[in-house]
């Protein structure tokens, strides 16, 4: 009896993971229900991306990637960094136009895999975002400093500690006020540090071709770390790229999602992509990389040649690229909160729209603080590797969520408690239909639970798509294991052998997916008309394994801090979000019954 009891709640337990949500959430747009404004333009998802993204590398981490991962190979960290953004771009640019609504990867991978994953991710951006923005707002400290003579002469007000957290309330009030305001004040800001960046690969590219690049002139060669040491430093500055994650987690505030949302994450990207390899180029072949100053590598660079007057002009630019990302990085995470708050996994608390301003103040809140106390307390060099965690993980259930839509889109509605009196209705009309369908052609149909003790109504068409389902999750998890295969303190000789004996299950498996054939519903799954993401499978697979790849060059230390988050994530999970999901208790049923 009692053994019966536990296999009951654990299979519970399990179907709570894979359930999954529908496009629109009811609780998005039932009566009553306060919405985001949709007030935002093409230009305002660029200034977003670009803003959230471009400077702020160069203005804090150059130096540490430069001389603790790659070296002179800085320029091909960022490259690869780009390459693994870009592949996830046009997953996150599909899915954002057919599923237009706030919560960015946590949303799009609980319609697609399941809440258990999506709260996973969901949490992990949760961390990325914060420790993002607070790790942006300790760059500005050495860089204001520059204005008094150095940080020794800063006034007591101006405290190292003290600006990272009065800079993080001042973009909270902003983020508080209205989408629209905030997006103007973004590209102001934006435009300014824009600028500071032409110049420095101006004039910088100037001085390098008149002195002769001694930043490259070296006796350790290119890559004084190896090619471990350059992939670790892309997997670093990879959260330097997140910028046009900022973008789609707006889609429910943009005018026309289908047509701006994909516009403005490519042009984001590309300007990002543009700026951050020409400055890295110019930054590391001024100067030898071991003799960059950690703080302000910029402004120490040109002043190594003389140019004093400079540091005026790069220290605005870098205050303005700061404040920009700043705002890109606090501006997402109140929305996933929202988010996970309308499907009950947080509380309403979180998901409350102020009726003036159309914004989750109650979210934007809560993220300023957290981000003010970690900019307070914690370092730079910390925070940069648990940023990058968590936006790989997502990018790769991005990926993940791209692949199951095309070829296994979900077929099945959830019907909440409230409809619990016409789920017999649906039963009968369903069976009374498969009474009039061949014997060969409907071998079966089953009734599993989809809720706590609620039906999931299922017939034989299901268990052909669950083995579909599991080879595209046995091909996703082969892909997955065989760079972590790879990569690791072996010699040579053995990281050759353990990628050959790698590329033979990941070619398999691409040639599975590519065998199988995608399944004509994916037109119809969604909102249909938007940007569609290219060579499927191969972009997303190539998605998965590059990130899988920069994920598991990331240090020890950096993993177990993010586990400890992670667990405690799943314990508010287990105590919390399961029991109180919107999707307690809701039944399944085809999505052709489900009228």
């Amino acid at each position: 009896m009692g053994g019966r009891f536990c296999r009951g709640n654990c299979s519970r337990a399990l179907r709570s993971l894979v359930r999954r949500k529908q496009v629109d959430s009811i609780h998005a747009q039932r009566e009553g229900h306060h919405q985001l404004a949709r007030r935002l333009s093409v230009f305002d998802l660029v200034a977003i991306g670009v803003g959230s993204t471009v400077g702020v590398g160069v203005y804090t981490l150059v130096a540490t990637v430069a001389r603790e991962y790659a070296g002179p190979a800085l320029t091909i960290s960022f490259l690869i960094a780009a390459v693994a953004a870009a592949l996830s771009a046009f997953c996150y640019a599909e899915l954002a136009c057919r599923f237009p609504s706030a919560g960015s990867a946590y949303h799009y991978t609980y319609i697609c895999v399941g809440e258990g994953v999506a709260w996973l991710i969901g949490w992990s951006l949760i961390l990325g975002y914060t420790v993002g923005g607070s790790a942006v707002a300790r760059g500005i400290s050495p860089n204001l400093a520059l204005f008094f003579g150095g940080e020794d002469e800063l006034p007591s007000f101006l405290a190292r500690h003290t600006i990272p957290a009065a800079l993080v309330v001042i973009v909270t009030v902003l983020l508080c006020i209205g989408i629209k305001k905030s997006s103007m004040a973004q590209t102001i800001v934006t435009t300014i540090h824009v600028s500071a960046m032409i110049f420095i690969i101006a004039a910088g590219g100037y001085i390098g071709f008149k002195t002769g690049w001694v930043g490259y002139e070296l006796p350790n060669g290119y890559f004084p770390y190896g090619i471990t040491g350059m992939l670790g430093g892309s997997a670093v500055v990879f959260f330097l790229y997140i910028g046009f994650d900022s973008v789609t987690s707006t889609a429910e505030e943009v005018k026309n999602p289908q047509r701006d949302l994909p516009v403005g994450t490519g042009v984001a990207l590309s300007i990002c992509c543009i700026s951050h390899t020409l400055v890295s180029i110019v930054i590391v072949g001024l100067v030898p990389y071991y003799a960059l100053d950690p703080d302000t590598p910029i402004s120490s660079t040109f002043a190594h040649y003389g140019m004093r007057w400079a540091v005026y002009i790069l220290t605005t630019g870098a205050v303005m690229a700061l404040c920009s990302s700043l705002m890109g990085l606090i501006l997402p995470q109140p929305r996933i909160l929202m988010a996970m708050a309308r499907d009950g996994l947080l509380p309403s608390f979180f998901g409350d729209i102020n009726r003036h301003t159309q914004v989750p103040v109650n979210s934007t809140v809560i993220t300023g603080v957290l981000a003010a106390a970690l900019a307070f307390f914690m370092d730079v060099s910390q925070l940069a590797g648990m940023v990058s965690v968590g936006t790989l993980l997502a990018f790769t259930t991005v990926a993940v969520s791209v692949l199951i839509l095309r070829y296994v889109p979900p077929d099945e509605v959830p019907l909440t408690s409230g409809l619990q009196g016409s789920i017999g209705l649906v039963t009968s009309q369903f069976y009374n239909d498969l009474r009039g369908t061949a014997s060969t052609e409907i071998e079966s149909s089953v009734v599993s639970s989809g809720g706590d003790d609620q039906p999931l109504i299922e017939t034989s068409e299901s268990s052909t798509e669950d083995n579909i389902k599991q080879r595209i999750f046995l091909c996703v998890g082969i892909l997955i294991l065989a760079p972590a295969a790879s990569v690791g303190g072996h010699s040579s000789m053995v990281r050759s052998t353990l990628c050959g004996l790698a590329g033979v299950p990941v070619l398999g498996s691409l040639a599975v997916l590519a065998y199988i054939g995608q399944d004509n519903a994916r037109h119809d799954f969604g909102h249909a008309g938007g940007f569609q993401c290219p060579f499927v499978p191969f972009l997303p697979v190539a998605c998965i394994l590059v990130n899988t790849c920069l994920l598991v060059s990331l240090p020890l230390v950096t993993w177990f801090r993010v586990s400890i988050w992670m667990l405690i994530g799943a314990l508010v999970y287990i105590f919390y979000g399961r029991s109180h999901s919107s999707l307690k208790g809701a039944v399944y049923v085809p999505a052709a019954y489900a009228q």
